[in-house]
């Protein structure tokens, strides 16, 4: 399995990337070119570019729930896709999975719309729509993990804008031989539910790296205490906290487990 990092708030040192706060992973994996998520304008698709990485040949696009700063490229996804029919090249029509809640709107407390800019009617133009509360394998080892159950007391206690607790909120997991790889968006379901539901989805407790945003953004001291003590007992061999995890969380983290960097441009590579 091969990860690209393509959105992230950051980008490595020394590679001329560009960021922004959302986040976009291209997976490779059993043969299929999965996009996990879209960030939030068409940085992902720039990004690519640089690093010679073909979109228009895309498997599946999976979106790990329908904020803005996720699901922000998918109008720039189907442009490009168009721009490449009418120029006579070779178009997939890619699965798009996700939970069914996905684009509902998403209001803040004032009623600004932080939902995606694009409805599933008009998705399902250019993408074969999978909607699903359930698990999806999209390959033999890689799996949409659906909706997440809310396990815990510490997380995802609190709604987001207009009493919106992001049930469609979910990640993908992929399973090896020595252990799970979770991936995930914002982890507004909690970090450590995810990290129980894709053990669960999986029959595997061992745990190599999670990598993705920890929704861990000037955390109560009981979600960072709970959160901490959880992923510590799962004992995960590495962890990539980007995108939506503060420096305050990621301090908290490094003291008791194997932080690494991350940032657009970073490719992580995993053998079975």
């Amino acid at each position: 399995m091969k990860l690209t990092v393509l959105v992230d708030n950051n980008t490595l040192i020394d590679r001329y990337f560009l960021g922004e706060p959302g986040l976009c992973y291209l997976i490779e994996e059993g043969g299929r070119k999965i996009l996990f998520d879209s960030g939030y304008s068409d940085v992902f698709i720039r990004n690519a570019h640089k690093m010679k990485i073909r979109l228009t040949d895309i498997d599946a696009v999976v979106i790990s729930h329908g904020h803005s700063d996720h699901t922000g490229g998918l109008p720039h996804l189907m442009t490009m896709f168009t721009e490449e029919e009418l120029e006579g090249r070779s178009v997939s029509r890619p699965e798009l999975i996700c939970h069914p809640d996905t684009f509902m709107t998403k209001l803040t407390r004032e009623g600004y719309d932080i939902g995606s800019p694009v409805k599933e009617d008009k998705l399902s133009m250019h993408f074969s729509m999978r909607l699903t509360r359930d698990p999806l394998w999209i390959t033999e080892s890689l799996v949409f993990l659906g909706e997440v159950p809310r396990l815990n007391s510490f997380e995802s206690q609190r709604p987001i804008g207009r009493d919106d607790y992001v049930m469609d909120d979910s990640a993908i997991a992929w399973k090896s031989d020595a252990g799970l790889v979770i991936i995930t968006g914002c982890s507004h379901s909690g970090i450590c539910n995810i990290a129980e539901r894709a053990k669960a989805v999986c029959g595997e407790d061992r745990i190599r790296a999670i990598i993705g945003g920890f929704h861990l953004l000037n955390p109560s001291k009981e979600q960072l205490e709970g959160t901490l003590q959880c992923l510590v007992e799962s004992k995960p061999e590495k962890v990539y906290a980007g995108h939506c995890t503060d420096l305050k969380s990621k301090l908290a983290l490094a003291k008791h487990l194997n932080i690494k960097e991350v940032g657009v441009g970073l490719i992580l590579n995993y053998e079975e």
